[in-house]
């Protein structure tokens, strides 16, 4: 299985990053690419911006990535409660060379944040968001107060009820 795993986010220190390359390492058998959202950085989204530039190259190439792939896992960054700019700004140049950004891929979600939340707000939205732009979501999950339940010492979570829930989730890619 190609896996294709991604952080919504573009901060070089990325906790999402962290935890995606992680997860993406525990999916068995998959041959894994985690791509870094700064290779794909676009100008702001407009109508007039569109009418300029028509299709960018790097949305198109973001977009041949999901074709390529036969699952996705992403960990979306949660800026003031929602998608971050650099995600979002992608998303939206993507949706408008298809709709069909996520391409009928199966795919599970996951979000995490320094605080108690996890960055719930975020994942909720992109949930609930996700079979209009034909994500094929098997699960999600949440990853509150990522500095006490990850360990970055050994990249890998501490939390033995959250590794299961994560290892429960990702076994549903490989049953796709």
């Amino acid at each position: 299985m190609k896996l294709l795993a991604f952080a919504a986010s573009n901060s070089s220190k990325s906790i999402n990053k962290k935890l995606v390359s992680y997860a993406a390492g525990l999916v068995e058998g998959a041959q894994v690419e985690v791509l870094d959202l700064n290779d794909f950085e676009l100008p702001l989204y407009s109508s007039d911006r569109e009418a300029q530039l028509g299709q960018p190259a790097l949305a198109k190439a973001f977009l041949q990535k999901i074709a390529d792939s036969d699952a996705i896992l992403i960990s979306f960054a949660e800026h003031n409660g929602s998608y971050s700019a650099a995600y979002k700004n992608l998303f939206d140049w993507c949706s408008r060379i298809n709709p069909k950004v996520y391409q009928n891929k199966p795919a599970v979600f996951l979000s995490t944040s320094p605080g108690p939340g996890g960055a719930a707000n975020v994942l909720a939205s992109a949930k609930t968001s996700a079979p209009y732009f034909t994500a094929n979501l098997k699960a999600s999950l949440s990853v509150p107060r990522f500095n006490e339940n990850f360990d970055a010492e050994a990249g890998a979570l501490r939390n033995a009820d959250l590794q299961k829930q994560l290892l429960d989730a990702l076994s549903l890619l490989n049953a796709a």
